[in-house]
């Protein structure tokens, strides 16, 4: 197996660049499409796996789809429309997202469905969403842990439901979402703050949906049984992984970068609010709203002093797949920096909470992880001058990236393996790397 060497910092910039698609939104808008009636057309998606994945599932369940440079073109058949021979299976890779909300999709009908995954997939849990879907009439069988391989059993006889969703989880919201779509009557969803793209996304196909915000949580009352037309949309580019070059241009030195056309949706900017607080500085300008969705260009530079921060609790849910690269900063940091409340990062696609810890260890920095909670002793100073092996990692793609950021801007040897994880979410990682000027060496 490959493994990818950084022996060298990467040398001072001032590059203009743009970062793939937004996964979250692609999957929504590619389950979406397989509902609508007519040929929806879809630009900007990026060719990642977990995106594939998503495709060559709904092929799988009749659904025809072209997908050419970038541009997808999907044929639906309306709600319900699924064309499903007993004993499919569907496999959803390592992407939490399409498997979660697929499920919500597959609760009407008379078939059976199998859904697989990965290692990685297969244990996450999945009861999170087989419980809520249950109360619309379909039943499941998981595994003995909760997870991966799941068999839906679908039924004519759905009912709306009352769901009340309490962990942030907008895989969860969304999945009870879809179901509802299927379902008769209103149902109505009390979800604690997460990322809204669902929402956003059933206002822009003017679907029945009326949202009440509270200040911790949101009342979400959506009428099912409502057709909806074919649509054009454009997927704007994933903060996610604008992350890791918003790090690393902050770490670098005398570096500036700008990133267009990026998704600044107000429940995805928490990593930019923890990052400012900090001491960041990242500027997002030419804010415009494109099919439902704000979007922006972020304009960063580096930054010679970042401080230590408590982070607020109510920024964990609006940048739950940004903390890796966010505790990477806070290892440059003057002070200790304190992350509370982070246990669904356990329950990503790998135990990141644990594992960001012992990345840090593993770079010379202090650490206490207890109940949760991480604490993180920077160090402004830090010059890495050993060797770090990044392995055993359960092949999660923003461990992979958080590494190669930190060894372009820490110094050491790196040695990383699983060099095509990054390809599951953000497949031009490394050719974007390769414009900013780093040369891969790999062994």
């Amino acid at each position: 197996m490959k493994k990818l060497v950084i022996s060298n910092k990467i040398n001072n910039y001032n590059k203009t660049i743009s970062v793939d698609g937004d996964k979250s939104i692609s999957i929504r808008s590619l389950l979406l499409g397989s509902q609508s009636y007519g040929i929806c057309k879809i630009k900007n998606l990026p060719n990642s796996e977990d995106v594939l994945h998503t495709i060559n599932g709904l092929r799988k369940l009749g659904v025809k789809i072209t997908f050419n440079n970038n541009i997808c073109s999907i044929t639906g058949n309306g709600l319900g429309s699924f064309k499903i021979n007993n004993k499919v299976t569907i496999d959803a890779g390592n992407s939490g997202t399409f498997a979660r909300l697929l499920l919500g999709l597959l609760i009407k009908g008379t078939h059976k469905v199998k859904l697989i995954g990965d290692k990685s997939l297969s244990r996450r849990d999945f009861l999170r969403i087989s419980e809520p879907l249950q109360k619309f009439g379909s039943s499941f069988n998981l595994n003995k842990k909760g997870g991966l391989p799941i068999e839906i059993h679908a039924t004519e006889l759905i009912k709306p439901i009352q769901y009340k969703e309490t962990r942030g989880s907008a895989q969860c919201k969304s999945s009870v979402m879809l179901a509802a779509l299927n379902s008769p009557g209103n149902t109505i969803i009390e979800a604690k703050k997460s990322r809204d793209h669902t929402e956003l996304f059933f206002k822009y196909l003017k679907l029945p949906i009326k949202i009440k915000r509270k200040k911790d949580f949101d009342i979400i009352h959506i009428k099912g049984e409502k057709q909806f037309r074919s649509f054009k949309y454009q997927i704007p580019g994933d903060i996610s992984s604008s992350s890791f070059f918003v790090v690393l241009t902050i770490l670098s030195k005398k570096s500036e970068l700008k990133i267009k056309n990026v998704n600044v949706n107000p429940s995805r900017i928490g990593f930019i609010k923890i990052i400012n607080k900090m001491g960041g500085k990242v500027r997002i300008k030419n804010k415009r709203k494109v099919y439902g969705e704000y979007v922006a260009d972020l304009h960063i530079k580096s930054q010679k002093k970042i401080k230590s921060i408590n982070c607020p609790v109510k920024f964990n849910s609006n940048a739950i797949d940004e903390f890796l690269i966010i505790f990477l900063l806070a290892s440059k940091a003057k002070g200790v920096s304190k992350f509370s409340n982070l246990g669904e990062l356990n329950k990503k696609e790998s135990p990141r909470l644990k594992l960001g810890s012992n990345i840090l260890n593993m770079m010379g920095i202090k650490t206490v992880l207890k109940d949760n909670t991480l604490k993180i002793y920077g160090n402004p100073n830090l010059k890495i001058k050993k060797e770090i092996k990044i392995k055993n990692y359960y092949k999660d793609h923003r461990i992979f990236m958080t590494s190669v950021i930190g060894g372009l801007v820490l110094g050491g040897k790196w040695t990383i393996h699983d060099v095509n994880s990054y390809k599951s979410s953000f497949p031009s990682f490394m050719n974007i790397l390769r414009k900013i000027g780093f040369n891969a060496s790999y062994k």
